[in-house]
C-alpha cells in the first residue's frame, strides 16, 4: 500500500521549515518528491533539509543572508529551499536561461553568499568567477553537494523564523533595464488561501503533481511549495519535453498539471499523444498567456475527463490572484474566455485611472491588488517600492478593466512588458544591451503577435550615418549579453523612430500595424 501523506499538515499557517518537519511527523513514508527515478519520502526530506541547515551554519550564513542556486529543475531545490528556511536564510534562484553578464547582476545584487551550481553551468561560473563580489563559497551540484551536505547531522536545528522573515528572493525584469529582486515571505505562500475560488486548488494528499515549469519562476517554485503544503506526491522534470510529459501523466497517473499554453500547444500537436491514457489528469492549470480558442478546442479534446483553469498573477503576488473557471472553459467563444477570471478567496481588485480614482465597471485603468499574498517589497528598491506598495494595495502595471460580474480583461501592459512562450521580457533589458552596439543610433522594442509563442520580441532599429544594415550581426552581438528568450525574433531597420514632444518613443504608435486587427494588444 502507497502512504499519502496526512491533510492534517496544512491547518494551521506554518513556515516552510515547520512545514516539511510537521509531515515528516504525520506521514514519514509518504513520497514527497520523484526525479529522475529517485525517491524521496518526507521524512527523508526533513533529514536532508537538515544537513543542508547545519552545512549553511557552518559556512557562516545567518538569518537573513542570501544563497543562490543556478540550475535547472531537480529535487535538490526543495531540499535547500527547505534547509535554508531552518536557519532563516533566503534562496534566490537564478533563472538559467539568463546570459552571463544577466546573472552576474542577479548574484551581485542580491549578495548571495553560497552559490550553489548545476553540473552544465561550472564552465559559465567559471567565466565569472571573479565577478561574483559577495560568493564565498561555490558547491556543485552533484557529488559535491553530496559530499558537503552529508557531512553534517540529520538532527533538527530546531531554528525559529518568523512567519514574516523573507524565505526566497525572485528576480523580476525591471523596466529601467535591472531586474529586481522581490522579496517573499512564509506568510506569503503559506497564508494563501488553500482552496481558491472554482477548487482550483482542492489539492489533497492523494494526488500526484507533474512539475515541469522551472523553479526559478514563481509559477514553479509556487507550484512546488502549494504541493508539498497539500503533502502530495511531486514528479519534477528537469525542463520540458512534450513526450516526457505524456508518457510520466499515463505511467504515473499524474492527476494536476500547471503548463503555459506554448506547452499545450506543443503536446497536443504531438501525434503519439491520441492513443495514450490521460484520463488521470484532472486538472490543467495554465498561466501565463490567454489561450487561443482553436488550441482549447484540442486540448479539451485530447484531455476529456480535465478541467482547466486559466490563472493570472505575478510574482510580486506569490503568482495566483485570479482564476478563470472550468465552467467559463466550457464555451470557447464566449467573452469570458478574453478575460483571466474573478479573484480568487482573499484578493481584491481595483481599476484606477491616472489620478488614483476608482473605475466603474469597464472602464481600463491600472489593476491594483490587495492580498495577504503580495510581496514584502523589492529588495533594496526603495523608490521602486514607494511606486509600487502603498496601503497595502500592489499596482501590477497591467491595464485593464473590470466587468459587471467581477471577471478581469488585461487590456495591455503599463510597464511594457512581453510575454513570450511565458516569459516576461521588459523591452528596456533588450534595448540597453542593443545600444552597445556601434552600429545602432536608436531602437525601440515591441511585442508583436506570434501564434506560436503569443509574443515575440523586434526590434527596430536606427543605424548610425552611413552604416549598412546587418541583423545577424546584430543579433550575435545580443545573444552575448541577453537570454536567448528576450533575443529580438525579427528586426526591422527605420529612418527614425517616433516620440513624443518630452522625447519618450511612442511605443503604442509602433505597434500598432503589427497588432491591426486584434481587439487588443496582448497575445
Amino acid at each position: 500500500m502507497i502512504e499519502s501523506a496526512s491533510s492534517a499538515c496544512a491547518e494551521t499557517a506554518v513556515t516552510l521549515a515547520d512545514l516539511v518537519r510537521r509531515l515528516a511527523r504525520q506521514s514519514p513514508r509518504a513520497i514527497a518528491l520523484v526525479y529522475d527515478g529517485r525517491e524521496t519520502t518526507y521524512r527523508e526530506l526533513d533529514a536532508l533539509s537538515n544537513r543542508v541547515a547545519h552545512a549553511l551554519v557552518a559556512a557562516r550564513i545567518k538569518s537573513g543572508s542570501r544563497i543562490a542556486i543556478l540550475d535547472k529543475n531537480s529535487d535538490v531545490f526543495f531540499q535547500i529551499v527547505s534547509g535554508a528556511s531552518k536557519v532563516g536564510a533566503v534562496l534566490v534562484p537564478i533563472n538559467a536561461r539568463l546570459a552571463p553578464p544577466e546573472i552576474v547582476f542577479a548574484i551581485n545584487d542580491s549578495e548571495a553568499e553560497v552559490l550553489f551550481v548545476g553540473e552544465s553551468f561550472t564552465s559559465v561560473v567559471s567565466s565569472i568567477r571573479e565577478q561574483l563580489r559577495t560568493v564565498r563559497h561555490i558547491v556543485i551540484l552533484g557529488g559535491e553537494y553530496e559530499r558537503w551536505r552529508d557531512g553534517h547531522p540529520a538532527d533538527d536545528l530546531e531554528h525559529q523564523v518568523s512567519l514574516d522573515s523573507v524565505c526566497l528572493q525572485l528576480y523580476t525584469s525591471g523596466t529601467t533595464g535591472f531586474p529586481k529582486g522581490v522579496q517573499l515571505t512564509h506568510r506569503n505562500f503559506l497564508l494563501s488561501p488553500p482552496r481558491g475560488r472554482g477548487k482550483w486548488r482542492w489539492w489533497t494528499p492523494g494526488d500526484i503533481m507533474l512539475l515541469v515549469m522551472p523553479l526559478f519562476h514563481i509559477a514553479g517554485c509556487g507550484t512546488g511549495i502549494f504541493g508539498l503544503y497539500t503533502g502530495q506526491r511531486i514528479i519534477i522534470h528537469r525542463e520540458f519535453n512534450p513526450v516526457d510529459v505524456l508518457q510520466t501523466i499515463e505511467r504515473n497517473r499524474v492527476t494536476v498539471a500547471f503548463l503555459v499554453p506554448a506547452m499545450l500547444l506543443a503536446i497536443v500537436a504531438e501525434k503519439r499523444s491520441e492513443t495514450m491514457d490521460l484520463s488521470s489528469l484532472r486538472q490543467i492549470i495554465y498561466g501565463a498567456s490567454p489561450i487561443p480558442a482553436e488550441l482549447l478546442r484540442r486540448s479539451l479534446q485530447l484531455f476529456r475527463q480535465t478541467n482547466f483553469f486559466q490563472v493570472y498573477g505575478l510574482t510580486e503576488t506569490t503568482g495566483v490572484i485570479t482564476v478563470l473557471d472550468p465552467e467559463d472553459h466550457r464555451e470557447p467563444g464566449h467573452s469570458r474566455m478574453k478575460s483571466c477570471g474573478r479573484a480568487v478567496d482573499g484578493v481584491e481588485l481595483r481599476v484606477v485611472g491616472v489620478n488614483g480614482q476608482i473605475m466603474p465597471a469597464g472602464k481600463v485603468g491600472e489593476i491594483l491588488c490587495r492580498t495577504v499574498q503580495n510581496m514584502q517589497g523589492y529588495w533594496k528598491r526603495t523608490e521602486d517600492n514607494a511606486k509600487t506598495l502603498k496601503d497595502g494595495w500592489l499596482r501590477t502595471g497591467d491595464a485593464g478593466y473590470l466587468d459587471q460580474d467581477g471577471y478581469l480583461f488585461i487590456h495591455d501592459r503599463i510597464k511594457d512588458m512581453i510575454v513570450s512562450g511565458g516569459e516576461n521580457v521588459y523591452p528596456a533589458e533588450v534595448e540597453s544591451a542593443l545600444y552597445g552596439h556601434s552600429d545602432i543610433a536608436d531602437v525601440a522594442v515591441i511585442g508583436v503577435p506570434d501564434e506560436r509563442w503569443g509574443e515575440a520580441v523586434k526590434a527596430l532599429v536606427v543605424l548610425k550615418q552611413g552604416r549598412r544594415a546587418d541583423a545577424p550581426g546584430i543579433m550575435e552581438y545580443a545573444r552575448g549579453r541577453l537570454a536567448g528568450y528576450k533575443l529580438p525574433k525579427s528586426i526591422d531597420f527605420v529612418d527614425e523612430l517616433p516620440r513624443n514632444p518630452s522625447g519618450k518613443i511612442l511605443k503604442r504608435a509602433l505597434r500598432e500595424r503589427f497588432w491591426k486587427g486584434h481587439e487588443r494588444q496582448v497575445n
